[in-house]
C-alpha cells in the first residue's frame, strides 16, 4: 500500500480536525499521552543529593514538550524531587514562540521564574543571567566532559561565561515519505542537496505534493536555512567571529532556495508556523521536512500506517559539506532576578544525573550532553523500545553528532548570532529571493546590511570577539 500516495481528504480533515481538539500534532509535533507499551522497562533513574541545604521555592517556566508523554512524567517528577530536597517547585509550561517575549518581560521587569528552559541558544541574554560555569563544571567532573557542540552553544569564549547550561540536546534529521520517494528512485531518501531538488521537483510534478522547508519566521526555517548554508560552504559568521555572510557560497545558497521554491513549494511556506511541516508530512500533503523525530512519533498513535511510511535521513550533502543545526538545544538559564539559584542549579545537576530517564521518557527525542550517563541509547536507537517499525528505523542517529553543529558555526553561539536567530534574518533572506522581491544577490547583501549592525553592538559591549587571530 503506498501511504503517502494514498491519502484522501478525508483522512486530511481527520487529522485537521484532531489538531484542532486536541493539539494530536502542536508544534513541531507532539506525541500522545498514552504511550505504546515498551518493549523494556523504563529505566529507575537516581536521586542526587543536593551539596548543601535547600528550602524554600523554585519556579520553572518552560516549553511545552513537542512530546507530550515528557511533561506527564517531568511534572511530578521534579516535585517529587522538591518534596525530597525541602524546596516547593512549581513547573509553568508554555508554547516555546512564546518564551522569548515572555522571558524579555520577566527580564525587564526584574522579577519572575528562577530557572527558565528554552530550546534554541540564547546569548542574547547573557547580561542578564547568571554565569552556570560552576554548575558545567560540576556536571564534567561527576560525567565526563560536556558534549562539545552543547557547550558550544551554551559558553561565550569572549566573556569565557556560560550564558545557559545545556545538558541535552535534539538531532535534525530529514524526514520523508519513503512511499513518495521510492517511484523515483530514491526509495532510502535524498542523500544530498541535488537529490532532493531533483526527487521533490518530480514528485510535485506527478503527484502534486510539495516539499516541506520553510521561509516563514518560526525556529524551523531558521535551522533549515542555517544548515543549506553550511552544506554550500556559506556562514554567517567565521571563526574570528567576524561577518561573512556576503559570500558567493550564500549567493549560491539562496539561488538554491529560490530554484527549490519554484520547482517544488508553493506559497504557504512562508507563513508556516512550527507545526505545518509536521502536519503536512503526516497527512501526505509533503514529501520531505527538516525536522527531529516528533512528527513520527505522533503518527505511531495517530495513524501507524504513516508511521511505518516515514523514514529519516542525516544531513544532506551540498558542494562543501554535509551539515545540519540541531533541531532543539536546550539552554536553562537562570536570570539574575532569581530568588532561589542555589535551588536551580542543584535540580539541574539531578536532571543530568538522569538525563538517561529524560531521554527514555521524551521517547528517544531528547539527547545526552553526557553520553556515559545514557549508555544504553545506541541499543534503543537501534531496536526501538516504542514501536518502531522497523525496529532500527532509527539507527542513523548514533551517528547523528558527526553531522549536527551549533547556531553560529563554525563560530560559537554569541549573542549576535542569537539576535540574528531571534529576528529570522535568515529566513527572510531566503524567502524574499524565492518570492521575487530582489535578486539572490541583493538578498545576501540586505542580509548583510542587518546583521552587521548587530555584531557592531554586541562586540562594542565587549560580549563577542574583537575579531584578531
Amino acid at each position: 500500500m503506498s501511504y503517502g500516495l494514498g491519502f484522501n481528504r478525508r483522512r486530511f480533515l481527520q487529522a485537521s480536525g484532531a489538531v484542532a481538539l486536541g493539539g494530536v500534532l502542536a508544534a513541531c509535533s507532539s506525541g500522545s499521552d498514552s504511550a505504546p507499551a515498551p518493549a523494556a522497562g523504563a529505566p529507575s533513574g537516581t536521586h542526587v543529593e543536593p551539596r548543601s541545604k535547600l528550602s524554600g521555592a523554585l519556579s520553572i517556566l518552560m516549553w511545552s514538550h513537542f512530546v507530550p508523554a515528557h511533561d506527564k512524567w517531568f511534572d511530578p517528577w521534579v516535585k517529587d524531587w522538591g518534596s525530597k530536597v525541602g524546596v516547593n517547585v512549581t513547573i509553568d509550561h508554555i508554547n516555546y514562540a512564546d518564551l522569548p517575549a515572555r522571558t524579555q518581560a520577566e527580564i525587564q521587569a526584574n522579577q519572575g521564574h528562577d530557572l527558565i528552559l528554552h530550546i534554541n541558544p540564547v546569548p542574547q541574554y547573557e547580561p542578564s543571567v547568571l554565569d552556570l560555569s560552576d554548575v558545567v563544571t560540576e556536571a564534567n567532573n561527576r560525567h565526563g566532559t560536556q558534549l562539545d557542540l552543547c557547550r558550544k552553544s551554551s559558553f561565550n569564549p569572549t566573556t569565557k561565561r556560560f550564558f545557559a547550561y545545556a545538558p541535552a540536546w535534539v538531532p535534525d534529521p530529514g524526514d520523508y515519505r519513503r512511499s513518495l520517494w521510492q517511484p523515483v528512485g530514491l526509495g532510502n531518501g535524498p542523500v544530498s542537496w541535488d537529490d532532493l531538488l531533483r526527487g521533490s521537483a518530480e514528485i510535485k510534478k506527478s503527484k502534486n505534493v510539495q516539499l516541506g522547508i520553510g521561509m516563514s519566521q518560526e525556529i524551523d526555517s531558521n535551522m533549515a536555512g542555517r544548515a543549506l548554508l553550511w552544506s554550500f560552504g556559506a556562514s554567517i559568521q567565521d571563526t574570528r567571529e567576524q561577518v561573512v555572510i556576503n559570500s558567493p557560497q550564500a549567493v549560491t545558497a539562496v539561488e538554491y532556495m529560490a530554484r527549490l521554491y519554484k520547482d517544488a513549494m508553493t506559497p504557504e511556506v512562508f507563513s508556516w508556523n512550527a507545526a505545518s511541516n509536521n502536519q503536512g508530512l503526516a497527512s501526505g500533503q509533503l514529501s520531505y521536512i527538516l525536522n527531529s523525530i516528533s512528527a513520527w512519533r505522533t503518527s505511531q498513535e495517530a495513524d501507524p500506517d504513516v508511521a511505518d511510511d516515514i523514514f529519516f535521513t542525516p544531513a544532506l550533502r551540498g558542494p562543501a559539506d554535509a551539515r545540519a543545526a540541531s533541531h532543539v538545544m536546550y539552554n536553562w538559564i537562570v536570570p539574575n532576578f532569581a530568588k532561589n539559584p542555589d535551588a536551580a542549579k542543584e535540580f539541574l545537576l539531578h536532571y543530568t544525573a538522569n538525563s538517561v530517564v529524560v531521554a527514555w521518557n521524551s521517547k528517544l527525542y531528547d539527547f545526552p550532553a553526557y553520553a556515559k550517563v545514557v549508555p544504553g541509547l545506541n541499543d534503543w536507537l537501534r531496536k526501538d523500545p516504542f514501536g518502531a517499525q522497523p525496529a532500527d528505523k532509527l539507527a542513523l542517529l548514533e551517528k547523528a553528532t558527526d553531522w549536527s553543529t551549533n547556531v553560529g558555526h563554525p563560530g560559537p553561539a554569541n549573542t549576535a548570532e542569537g539576535e540574528v536567530f531571534a529576528t529570522f534574518v535568515i529566513p527572510n533572506m531566503f524567502a524574499r529571493a524565492a518570492r521575487g522581491e530582489a535578486s539572490p544577490q541583493q538578498a545576501v547583501a540586505d542580509a548583510e546590511a542587518q546583521i552587521k549592525p548587530i555584531f557592531d553592538k554586541w562586540r562594542q559591549r565587549g560580549l563577542i570577539g574583537t575579531g584578531g587571530s
